[in-house]
């Protein structure tokens, strides 16, 4: 199993969230954030190329898996602002209470063992004026595509890595600590089950 996670699940974990559908999303997304950014779950960069320079004052990349930074896909010095990595969970992240200007998370809560936790830590990195910026998959819309997700999702949870294909995203924000200020959702291009997308923006209550 520690083979499984060290050598294959972050190659897994990589060459399935850099399809040309997702990264279609994150570049929607991302480049909406400015002043001092933490990005949660920054994994191996992937959103990196999509921040706009001259709006960032400083990014701060959060992720629990060194393994995944390792194999990232831009070098820092390439960026054009500050960047810093650091390895952390959500739930236990080490910054002062109203850090942030923006934080970004992209296909990241489905991940996140105690989202309710995490939410909150994300709640008390942002100014209250500050913004939450989301972009994930979850729990779809049509119920027969909806049951698939509850019956493969205990399998799919033990091989990804603790992705889980079935959360209701808007639900899950809007019931730990924000108001989700824009909401868009639609199926993006894949396999049906792990493809119904969700992302904008939300603020802190």
């Amino acid at each position: 199993m520690n083979l499984y996670k060290t050598h294959i699940l972050p190659n897994l974990i990589i060459s399935g969230c850099d399809k040309k559908s997702q990264m279609k999303q994150r570049e929607k997304i991302v480049p909406l954030a400015k002043g001092k950014v933490l990005e949660i779950g920054v994994g191996s960069g992937l959103n990196l190329p999509f921040y706009k320079e001259a709006k960032i004052k400083e990014l701060i990349g959060l992720d629990p898996s060194r393994i995944l930074w390792d194999k990232r896909v831009v070098k820092e010095k390439e960026l054009g602002f500050n960047f810093e990595f650091v390895e952390a969970i959500a739930e236990d992240m080490p910054f002062e209470k109203h850090t942030f200007d923006t934080v970004v998370i992209t296909y990241t809560l489905c991940t996140i063992f105690n989202f309710k936790v995490a939410l909150e830590s994300i709640h008390k990195a942002l100014k209250p004026s500050g913004k939450l910026l989301f972009c994930e998959h979850g729990k779809a819309p049509d119920r027969k595509v909806y049951r698939t997700q509850n019956f493969l999702n205990p399998l799919w949870k033990n091989l990804a890595g603790g992705c889980n294909i079935n959360r209701d995203i808007p639900k899950i924000i809007s019931t730990n600590g924000f108001q989700i200020q824009d909401l868009q959702t639609m199926y993006v291009p894949g396999w049906k089950p792990a493809s119904f997308n969700f992302w904008g923006k939300a603020k802190p209550l």
